[in-house]
């Protein structure tokens, strides 16, 4: 499984690139909204994607704000000049869904963003999407269940041999990542909180407190 970071923020993708874990990096404008207020000053969106796209080895999303096919089209296009790693990231409406197929056709790669439902990502994979992003998290928070359409995408996807990756995104927890993994999602996006929480269970701090105490002990007795 991938692991990407949801973030505009710098410092975070900077942060999870040193852990040796992160290949890639999901935006969206909300997130770009946050990363201008933390770092206190207007920024230039491209410049900030060229940014991103420079700090991680793998596929970066960025997202169009346009909701008509000419608009996405354009917008597209000028966001995959950026650098050759960027990939489109487009809502899924019924513009964006031709917008997808356009774009494929041009040999540009595309995100189809905001899935709630395996017959939108169905529609997605059709189209020449090469990621489908259902919203688990989201789901969640309206009493539905994310697991569920995440092993129904991937169950028709491999019915049927489509090619686009399943990108697990609005993950909340540590159990999102591991269900994911479990279901076979090609890709999990995740704050930089939830990645830090993987690396954590009781048993692992109370060895290493015992393994530091002892050491202790025993450098005591040496030195006696």
């Amino acid at each position: 499984m991938k692991f990407f970071i949801d973030t505009a923020d710098l410092a975070e993708i900077q942060e999870a690139g040193e852990m040796g874990v992160l290949d890639g990096v999901t935006t969206n404008p909300s997130l770009m909204k946050i990363a201008a207020e933390r770092e206190g000053k207007p920024l230039d969106f491209h410049e900030h994607i060229a940014k991103i796209c420079d700090m991680v080895p793998g596929d970066v999303s960025a997202e169009v704000t346009a909701v008509d096919f000419d608009g996405i089209m354009e917008q597209g296009r000028t966001l995959a000049a950026i650098r050759d790693n960027v990939v489109v990231k487009v809502p899924l409406i019924l513009d964006g869904i031709k917008a997808i197929n356009a774009l494929a056709q041009e040999g540009i790669r595309s995100n189809c963003t905001l899935c709630f439902s395996p017959t939108q990502a169905l529609l997605a994979a059709k189209a020449g999407a090469a990621y489908i992003s259902p919203f688990l998290g989201r789901l969640d928070d309206i009493s539905s269940d994310g697991m569920t359409l995440l092993q129904e995408i991937i169950e028709i996807y491999d019915n049927f041999g489509y090619t686009t990756e399943v990108l697990a995104a609005s993950i909340r927890h540590p159990m999102h990542v591991v269900q994911s993994a479990l279901l076979g999602a090609h890709v999990a996006t995740m704050p930089l909180g939830v990645i830090k929480k993987l690396l954590v269970h009781p048993l692992t701090d109370i060895g290493l407190a015992k393994f530091m105490n002892d050491w202790e002990t025993f450098k005591q007795h040496q030195s006696g």
